[in-house]
């Protein structure tokens, strides 16, 4: 491995120790449906992406919020020196991708059929420090 190869290598794995993740596979709920509640809290600090999704409406926000739970616990557990109180963290990515889809047969008039897809999702959150940029 060369030198540049090498320390770009070594930047990037710094960079992972400092991102917490967490990732929730085959939720069963519509890709489309949950991404409303993920463009909700996408770069905003967790303690108000926490009050978002305990306040919405919506029943994706319960599972989404335990992620988020799950990410700021791996983010303690990888930075244990540090106290949350003192970090300004935020949901730096999160994304959702489509899972896998239960097909079902729904009966219709004249003998015929209609096909039902049940949905499901993959969810991952990334929490990550507030990076503020110094004027110099």
């Amino acid at each position: 491995m060369g030198k540049r190869k090498h320390d770009r290598a070594e930047l990037l794995k710094a960079e992972k120790r400092q991102k917490a993740i967490a990732i929730l596979r085959d939720c069963p709920t519509s890709p489309r449906k949950m991404r409303l509640v993920a463009d909700m809290i996408r770069g905003v600090e967790i303690n108000r992406a926490l009050g978002l999704l305990r306040y919405s409406k919506k029943e994706a926000s319960i599972r989404m919020e335990s992620l988020l739970r799950s990410a700021i616990a791996n983010w303690e557990a990888k930075n244990e020196g540090q106290r949350l109180e003192d970090t300004p963290l935020c949901v730096k990515e999160i994304f959702v991708d489509g899972g896998r889809m239960l097909k079902r047969i729904q009966p219709a008039p004249q003998g015929r059929a209609h096909r039902i897809r049940k949905r499901s999702n993959h969810v991952t959150i990334v929490v990550d420090k507030i990076v503020t940029e110094e004027k110099a």
